[in-house]
């Protein structure tokens, strides 16, 4: 499986009693293939996995497969805290006709690279799918070091890797010593970093609400080879990353960007809240002026 273009971890759009809105998700996986993005991924914290059951993570990635019907790859998500959720979910995505899976550091409990590597290939080798890594230390307490991705590099089915640390040198380590494991930009505000160094993917929540302008930022790097417009449209996209990680609130202000665009994402599942009345005039004014922007720079004015 070749990682290239813009994949898509999708929310959760959730009726105002917590149950899932399913026709709003259907309406946005509508939307963003439509968009032109090159892959969905269900079962994200984009997606609010951690206030989600086993069972519920899997209806969803089952509606999303089912929805898709085969017109772009969808990705699973099996990060939990428990290894036997995450195999569960990945026999599920087997099951479910599903093209791949999106594999996390189990969160909280810091296992050793040697432990962390045990615990990826057990669920890989329950599914027998393509694997992308998900390394965000940030969140799950340690990182995919050397030893790891050495160890886990014996599996033919380790295919990727979605880089969040936020690290360069990760992406120069990456780059230069695992070429064999494609790099995917997990780090939104690096997007362009990731580009000039050979990454052909790009996994990034504000394409729930911005498909278009996430496509022409991955055509002009990677397709095109334009860095100089490459540029311009990720100077634009600046202030969103900015906005995106105010206090906090990025799947808060991802859900209220699918609002904006016309689609229903609903509230977020406890313990989240939504944005204030200021946030969500923030979040509108940075998205007004950013597509304008990209507008402009694609059409060359």
């Amino acid at each position: 499986m070749k990682l290239e273009g813009i994949y898509t971890p999708l929310i959760t759009p959730f009726k105002a009693d917590g149950t899932f809105d399913l026709d709003a998700l259907a309406e946005l996986v509508e939307r963003l293939i439509s968009a032109g993005v090159h892959g969905l991924i269900s079962g994200g914290s984009t997606g609010e996995n951690y206030a989600e059951t086993v069972e519920e993570r899997l209806e969803l990635a089952r509606f999303v497969t089912e929805r898709s019907k085969g017109r772009l790859p969808v990705i699973v998500g099996t990060g939990a805290m428990r290894t036997p959720d995450s195999i569960a979910i990945a026999e599920g995505a087997r099951a479910m006709g599903a093209d791949a899976l999106l594999l996390g550091t189990p969160p909280y409990s810091v296992p050793t690279e040697a432990e962390n590597a045990a615990n990826a290939l057990a669920i890989d080798r329950v599914a027998d799918l393509p694997v992308i890594l998900y390394n965000y230390p940030g969140r799950m307490g340690v990182s995919m070091g050397r030893e790891f991705l050495d160890i886990v590099s014996q599996s033919k089915n380790i295919i990727g890797i979605k880089e969040s640390s936020g690290d360069v040198n990760r992406i120069h380590t990456l780059a230069c010593d695992y070429p064999h494991i494609q790099m995917s930009c997990g780090m939104d505000d690096q997007a362009l970093e990731f580009f000039a160094w050979g990454a052909r993917s790009w996994i990034c929540a504000g394409s729930n609400f911005l498909p278009e302008e996430h496509v022409a930022l991955y055509r002009a790097c990677a397709v095109e080879d334009d860095f100089t417009k490459g540029r311009q449209i990720m100077t634009a996209m600046m202030p969103l990353m900015g906005v995106l990680e105010q206090g906090g609130k990025f799947i808060q202000c991802v859900k209220h960007g699918v609002e904006v665009s016309g689609l229903r994402a609903g509230p977020m599942r406890p313990p989240l809240q939504g944005l204030n009345d200021a946030e969500k005039a923030e979040l509108e004014r940075v998205i007004i002026t950013l597509k304008a922007t990209v507008k402009s720079v694609v059409g060359g004015k």
